[in-house]
């Protein structure tokens, strides 16, 4: 829907939300600058200057001659008088036949927009009733003139669902039961009039009161009853082990089964949800459908652990999948695996949706939906769900809407509200992207329900977030063991004296006559009956469970292991038709003079009239992947551009401002896609979205780029905890590669190091690449195998910056139709013997071209250069086999530009020695130590470099640490 509205719109929200003091305001600043205000409203104060004897009537003067009937807007708008010309009138009943007295009943309309506004202050949302509930003048009838007398007045009602005219009475009681009952509505931020008139006839028209038939009741009330008795279970079975029960918040449960039911008959087949570890067992057993002898098994510590590869993890962040039956047909759910880094899953999740959707062509966004469970204060304390908020419309990101749902326990681990949060709510956040909000007390599982369905709706109506505050509390501590009361004495000890979520629900529909007590007391001990019973069954006769299979659905044809070599070699015809394909525009485009001279210079590449440089290679690997029916996602901020000016994937009609992505004339077949996003000015969400985005959709090839290779240390939580960490936790894989510019070019210390040694820290099980290609070829070859191979690892590349324009570093274009991505490179000076060779030298990335420079201008002929271009996995066997070649060679030298504590020296030089012949020793060159990454001064960097390849180079071997 569209987020415009039109100029009477926009005037009559301002007279619906308008009190005296906006008035007196709005008409000061017409006073000053008469244009400043709309055109009605100036209308309107141009015809007060004539009615009163001052030339410029005082604000009090003001008041007292505005009269509706003199009001430009509509009937029911016309009715409305501020209140500081109410208070002229006496608060007694007026007859409805004197038609001389507007202002009177005009009142009703200010107090029901103030419902609107202020009602969820007043609403009865905490079920412990800590807090009193706030007390706002606007909602008293005395703020607005009127009394118990005028109760059984008619007022008239403006858009409120009902008659046109109702009394008093019915007006505020119809107010006080949808504004002010177990659900507190939050909407009047958004400024879509549309969506805010939708969610207040929604609604209004039920007085947000839910009106479940007997079957339904007992279906929620079923179940409340199995979260509660399966914590109890737990809690009894396997005293002091560690759970994060759901217990306080047992409405999740019926909430998420309303919401899968709902959205099933809504065409949805697909829910990917995300949640942290509170209650993530509960939802496990009770939404899921997770065997409970598994559960209990993994209680129990027997599991398939010591025959599974990997490290696993603890039994509250495993994720699952399960098919779900609903009304509309059958819902796939996929809860994803999660950290204990609470929200970082939430932008995990939505690039998982987004991948799925474009995998069926879900251009309503309805087939997979979003849901994401938070805790309170991790909603309003960690960044990630603001930037995961922002990502929410934007046109790479957007996934039409996400259901949000805070398991709001009043309570972070031992810190209060008032100590853990600024705003008045822990949902304030979602107000950034004008998302409705429902606070809905706990207690109440149908009120829970009712705000759930409404919740889908909206989603489904406008394609927009909406959340859920489910307003609980925590029964125990922040995990079994703790004791709470510590810190929250007053707090925990009305939670001992509280009913429980499943009692109270109980007692109601004992007086309702849903249920009985026995019928109640029989439901409980079958449940009961029925957890022992799997329990001692698992105990004697049921086998260990079997690992998860990772490689099921659009993962089958994959292999978690090591795979062949495919074959990355494309025909040079092929790739003449191609480049010219993707850099030969439309006629009447209007290409900007650098870029036309950047897309013939790539043309005349092809021709053979100049060496291949790394926009053109990277070009042709997106261009022949995407030919070949493959899939390419490319984001990062200025991806589209590129940073450094050398991409163009995207360009703009210098005259229309249009963009163009010429590689999309390369699709071929229906899932032959390319699509490159600038993203927004974020790493922390962006590249979770993409991690998450990578492990729904293995047959695409998804690069992240850093617009610096050091700013993805913002991140580092998906990258440890996923990226690097993910298969041997969950087993599950990912292809994504992290595009991270990198090169010690006296940029200073935030614009010259990737954190190379970071990542060959995390490095082990064969979880993941870590490269450093010094040629456009080995760029192509590259990018080409991560896609083709049928394995899945991470590939870290620390990425070209001025390499992209050292014509040393270019291709021929035979290096594109033959070969293969090669893990290290051999000497390339067919000058240089093998035979007098006095010293061989070892590195990777950039520093080769400065080494290679310097050597070619001292005419050194008995120094050989090899350069590692795979850090990892180590390519100890291609590392020997170069290295035999100089079997008389006894020095070898690991040259980098990093720091001695940074860079990969200190992290492989152990694996160099172990390929090393029995008579060559190692020696590293690098920078002196550092606790930063790189020098400001551009001329200290300078003699830092040449000092560097001096000592690397020089005759004197002493000095070989500089």
């Amino acid at each position: 829907m569209s987020g415009k509205q039109t100029t009477t719109d926009t005037a009559q929200d301002e007279l619906y939300s308008a009190g005296s003091i906006y008035l007196e305001e709005l008409y000061a600043q017409y006073l000053k600058q008469p244009d400043s205000v709309s055109a009605q409203w100036a209308a309107y104060f141009s015809t007060l200057k004539d009615e009163t004897t001052d030339t410029q009537p005082s604000h009090h003067s003001m008041l007292e001659t505005m009269r509706p009937t003199a009001h430009p807007f509509s009937q029911t708008a016309s009715e409305v008088a501020p209140r500081s010309a109410l208070q002229q009138t006496s608060g007694n009943a007026r007859s409805q036949d004197n038609q001389d007295d507007i202002e009177f009943p005009s009142r009703a309309i200010y107090m029901i927009q103030a419902y609107r506004m202020h009602g969820h202050l007043h609403a009865d949302l905490d079920p412990l009733k800590l807090n009193p509930r706030a007390s706002s003048p606007e909602l008293e009838m005395a703020y607005y003139g009127l009394s118990e007398a005028d109760m059984d007045q008619l007022f008239p009602t403006g858009n409120l669902s009902g008659d046109a005219r109702m009394p008093l009475r019915d007006i505020v009681s119809l107010l006080q039961q949808t504004y002010c009952g177990h659900i507190g509505l939050e909407f009047m931020h958004i400024t879509n009039s549309a969506r805010r008139h939708w969610l207040q006839s929604r609604l209004e028209r039920i007085h947000s009161t839910p009106s479940y038939d007997e079957e339904t009741r007992r279906h929620i009330f079923g179940k409340v009853m199995h979260a509660e008795e399966f914590e109890r279970f737990l809690h009894t079975r396997y005293v002091g082990q560690k759970r994060f029960s759901l217990e306080g918040g047992e409405s999740l449960i019926p909430m998420l089964d309303t919401l899968i039911q709902h959205a099933g008959s809504n065409k949805t087949k697909e829910i990917i949800l995300g949640m942290a570890h509170r209650g993530r067992l509960n939802v496990l057993a009770n939404i899921m459908g997770k065997s409970l002898a598994d559960i209990f098994s993994e209680f129990e510590g027997v599991n398939f652990e010591d025959d599974a590869q990997g490290q696993g993890d603890v039994k509250y962040h495993l994720g699952f999948s399960s098919d779900v039956p609903t009304p509309g047909g059958t819902v796939h759910m996929s809860l994803g695996f999660n950290p204990s880094h609470l929200e970082i899953i939430t932008p995990v999740v939505l690039g998982s949706v987004r991948a799925r959707q474009c995998r069926r062509k879900d251009k309503t966004k309805r087939e997979v939906m979003s849901v994401l469970l938070h805790g309170d204060a991790a909603f309003a304390g960690q960044g990630v769900v603001a930037e995961s908020l922002e990502l929410s419309k934007l046109r790479g990101f957007r996934t039409g809407g996400t259901i949000h749902i805070v398991v709001n326990n009043q309570i972070g681990f031992t810190v209060n509200p008032h100590d853990a949060r600024s705003s008045t709510y822990c949902t304030d956040i979602a107000k950034i992207v004008q998302a409705p909000i429902l606070h809905v007390n706990g207690d109440d599982p149908e009120a829970c329900c009712l705000a759930t369905e409404i919740a889908v709706e909206y989603r489904n109506t406008f394609r927009e977030d909406i959340v859920l505050d489910l307003i609980c509390y925590r029964r125990h501590g922040h995990n079994e063991s703790d004791a709470p009361e510590v810190t929250q004495p007053l707090m925990y000890r009305r939670i001992a004296s509280h009913p429980t979520v499943g009692m109270l629900y109980r007692n109601r529909l004992i007086e309702d006559g849903i249920i009985s007590d026995t019928g109640y007391t029989s439901m409980v001990a079958t449940y009961r009956d029925c957890l022992d019973k799997v329990r001692r069954s698992r105990n004697k006769d049921r086998p260990a469970p079997s690992p998860v299979n990772s490689l099921q659905g659009r993962w089958e044809g994959f292999t978690s292991g090591h795979a062949e070599e495919p074959d990355t070699t494309v025909h040079d015809d092929l790739l003449k038709e191609l480049v010219r394909k993707v850099h030969r525009l439309p006629a009447n485009f209007s290409l900007h003079a650098k870029v036309e001279k950047i897309f013939d210079g790539r043309i005349q590449m092809m021709d053979g009239k100049q060496p291949i440089d790394w926009g053109c290679g990277e070009a042709m690997a997106y261009a022949t992947l995407v030919n070949e029916g493959h899939w390419v996602r490319l984001s990062g901020e200025d991806s589209g551009r590129g940073t450094f000016f050398h991409r163009h994937a995207v360009v703009y009609d210098q005259i229309t401002g249009k963009a163009f992505v010429p590689l999309r004339e390369t699709e071929n077949g229906p899932l032959s896609h390319f699509l490159v996003v600038d993203s927004m000015l974020s790493e922390m969400a962006v590249l979770g979205y993409e991690y998450g985005y990578s492990i729904a959709e293995p047959r695409a090839l998804v690069i992240w780029e850093a617009q610096y290779g050091d700013f993805a240390n913002v991140a580092q939580v998906v990258i440890d905890q996923f990226i690097a960490a993910g298969e041997t936790k969950w087993s599950r894989m990912s292809g994504l590669v992290l595009w991270l510019p990198h090169g010690y070019e006296g940029q200073g210390a935030e614009h010259s190091s990737a954190r190379l040694e970071r990542y060959l820290q995390l490095c082990a099980e064969d979880n993941m690449q870590v490269v450093y290609p010094t040629t456009p070829a080995q760029l192509f070859h590259l990018f080409r195998r991560q896609l083709l191979s049928q394995a899945r690892k991470p590939l870290i590349m620390m990425a070209p910056k001025s390499m992209l324009r050292n014509k040393a570093s270019f291709s021929a274009l035979e290096d594109f139709t033959s070969g293969q991505f090669n893990p290290v490179l051999e000497e390339t000076d067919q000058s240089i013997g093998a035979a007098h060779v006095r010293r061989v030298i070892i590195c990777s990335g950039k520093v080769y071209y400065d080494l290679l420079a310097e050597r070619q201008k001292r005419a050194i002929t008995d120094i050989a250069i090899i350069r590692l271009e795979r850090l990892y996995p180590f390519p100890d066997a291609q590392l020997r086999q170069q290295l035999q070649r100089y079997k008389t060679t006894s020095e070898v030298y690991w040259v980098q530009e990093e720091p001695e504590n940074q860079g990969a020296w200190l992290l492989l030089n152990s694996s160099m020695r172990q390929t090393l012949l029995k008579t060559q020793k190692i020696y590293g060159i690098t920078r002196p130590g550092s606790a930063a990454p790189a020098v400001g001064s551009i001329s200290r960097h300078k003699r830092e470099l040449a000092k560097l390849v001096d000592s690397a180079l020089a005759d004197n071997t002493n000095d070989r640490l500089i």
